[in-house]
């Protein structure tokens, strides 16, 4: 009876302690992934990850993260470890993702189709992880763009709030600049629509044909070949 007791609390003992090794390589694995999607993040990282019980997940000798579909690697999220043999399993670690660093506030009240200059903005630290998508970390990024809409004191500044100033006009004058491998052709035309450095401006030539290129910082448009 005695040996009966013995061999069953060894059993269990040992099942308990693959149980514990089998939730720590499952951890371990999603601390991993998520400290190699979250390299290079402005900011400093802070990773803390939560339990789960794995003990009705069948053995598993390889493990892979993943994120899921539509997870942000940010704030209070979860990251996924699937088994990629001899079973086939998958399970949601949760995971809390802190990003210490700075960000771009407004310094005042600015208004839509402002050109942002430096005293317009102010550089303060905070969590990055709880910031909304496409927040500016850097106020060179900022400097030189119009707002797309107005905005108050102290408001984390996006990049969709913000476009890159015009070089083309609607109607104006353009020298179309037409590149070759070993040529190069200009001729004049008229804007057909507004365009920013690297956007691309349509053209009517005196011809009368409508031509499309990429707008260069100096106004003119390059068609290349």
């Amino acid at each position: 009876m005695l040996l009966r007791y013995l061999c069953l609390t060894l059993i269990l003992f040992c099942a308990a302690g693959l149980r514990a090794a089998e939730m720590d390589i499952v951890i371990d694995t999603a601390e991993r992934f998520a400290r190699l999607q979250t390299q290079g993040l402005p900011g400093k990282v802070q990773l803390t990850v939560g339990k789960l019980d794995v003990s009705r997940l069948p053995p598993c000798t390889a493990h892979e993260g993943f994120l899921p579909p539509g997870t942000r690697l940010s704030g209070r999220t979860h990251v996924g470890v699937r088994c990629l043999g001899p079973n086939v399993w998958s399970v949601l670690v949760p995971v809390q993702i802190a990003i210490s660093g700075h960000y771009v506030t407004t310094a005042r009240p600015l208004v839509a189709g402002q050109t942002l200059a430096a005293a317009d903005l102010t550089l303060i630290s905070g969590d990055l992880a709880a910031l909304p998508t496409g927040t500016i970390t850097d106020p060179q990024a900022a400097i030189g763009k119009t707002l797309r809409n107005s905005l108050g004191t102290g408001q984390p500044l996006r990049s969709d709030q913000l476009q890159a100033p015009l070089v083309i006009r609607q109607g104006q004058s353009v020298r179309v600049v037409s590149r070759g491998s070993s040529f190069a052709v200009t001729a004049e035309g008229r804007a057909l629509n507004n365009a920013a450095e690297g956007q691309l401006a349509q053209i009517r030539m005196t011809s009368g044909q409508t031509v499309s290129g990429i707008a260069r910082a100096d106004g003119s448009v390059e068609i290349s070949f």
